[in-house]
């Protein structure tokens, strides 16, 4: 009688081959390129972007330190480039990246003060960063609303305060935001985000789009669309993607020579396309380099935005009817 192997063992092989592919589509560029043959043709079919000019006000809303530079560094640049205003404003101040506060503490169950001491590292990192991409100091504000929490203040906590699991805060408590001691509530967030826009008079806002599989950047954009429509002035809307879906953007590491391709959880927004100069996008790599927080932990995620060219739509929603399915977001309190 021929004897089974042990179910485990049976199921060892085909997981070991799986892990293999997985790694292979995640990584490496040729077998990226076999599994979507046609990522790289569609981007280069894609209308041009429009075209910054002189004296415009742009104004980048940024749920999270690094996001600004991660969708935008390269269109920051071409902005200043043609004599625009360039503004950044961020949400929140990076207070509930667990691995990130673990490794910046030395310890493994990272206490309150270790995220605390995390979103004031992170501002520095936000305003370095801005600096090698040209954005005057007099340009940044922080609103210091709670990392991972933004989705809750903007339904549950709309008019209570809202208390971070990581920081342990229940309003804004760090030095260099626009309003310290503000109530965590979306009633203040929404008023602090309602200030910066009318301080700016933004003739374009580049914002999340709402498929961006992040809870943050999702409210984010929610709040930018009330916002502008209260104003008239949804049409000065753009929007962008950093957590696009799967494992997006494919391959992870560096690849400056390849592409941004279309993130399968937006894939049929009017996206355009900004190509880059290869000095452009070395100077966003520069910057994003100033996140050494989050290169210690996300690194290859980070270096994987470095491409030849950026992606924009010009509206927040695909025509027909929505189809969407919600996904995770690993270490979501980014």
């Amino acid at each position: 009688m021929r004897l089974r192997p042990p179910l485990g063992r049976r199921w060892l092989l085909p997981a070991l081959l799986l892990a293999l592919a997985l790694s292979l589509w995640i990584n490496f560029t040729p077998f990226t390129r076999l599994t979507q043959p046609l990522a790289a043709w569609r981007v280069s079919r894609l209308p041009a972007a429009s075209g910054f000019y002189s004296g415009q006000r742009v104004l980048i809303v940024s749920p999270h330190p690094d996001d600004e530079t991660l969708c935008c560094g390269g269109l920051i640049q071409q902005a200043r480039a043609a004599g625009a205003e360039v503004y950044v404003t961020w949400l929140t101040s990076g207070d509930g990246f667990e691995f990130d506060a673990a490794l910046l503490g030395r310890q493994l169950r990272p206490g309150q003060q270790a995220f605390r001491s995390l979103a004031l590292r992170r501002m520095d990192e936000a305003r370095a960063a801005a600096a090698v991409l040209g954005v005057a100091p007099s340009h940044l504000s922080f609103l210091g609303y709670p990392d991972g929490g933004l989705f809750r203040l903007f339904l549950e906590n709309y008019a209570t305060a809202y208390t971070s699991p990581t920081s342990g805060l229940n309003r804004v408590g760090y030095d260099g935001t626009l309003n310290p001691g503000s109530a965590y509530t979306g009633l203040n967030l929404e008023r602090d985000l309602a200030s910066v826009v009318d301080g700016v008079h933004p003739d374009l806002m580049l914002v999340p789009a709402p498929q961006d599989a992040h809870a943050d950047h999702r409210t984010a954009s929610y709040l930018a669309l009330r916002l502008m429509a209260e104003r008239g002035q949804t049409s000065r809307l753009r929007y962008w993607v950093v957590h696009g879906g799967l494992e997006w953007p494919l391959p992870k590491g560096l690849h400056r020579g390849d592409p941004l391709t279309l993130p399968a959880r937006a894939m049929n927004l009017a996206w355009t396309r900004a190509d880059l100069t290869p000095a452009q996008v070395l100077q966003k790599g520069k910057a994003l380099a100033e996140y050494r927080t989050q290169m210690a932990v996300l690194g290859r995620f980070l270096v994987a935005f470095e491409r030849k060219n950026e992606l924009l739509s010009t509206t927040p929603l695909p025509p027909g009817p929505l189809n969407e399915t919600p996904q995770t977001v690993v270490g979501e309190g980014r």
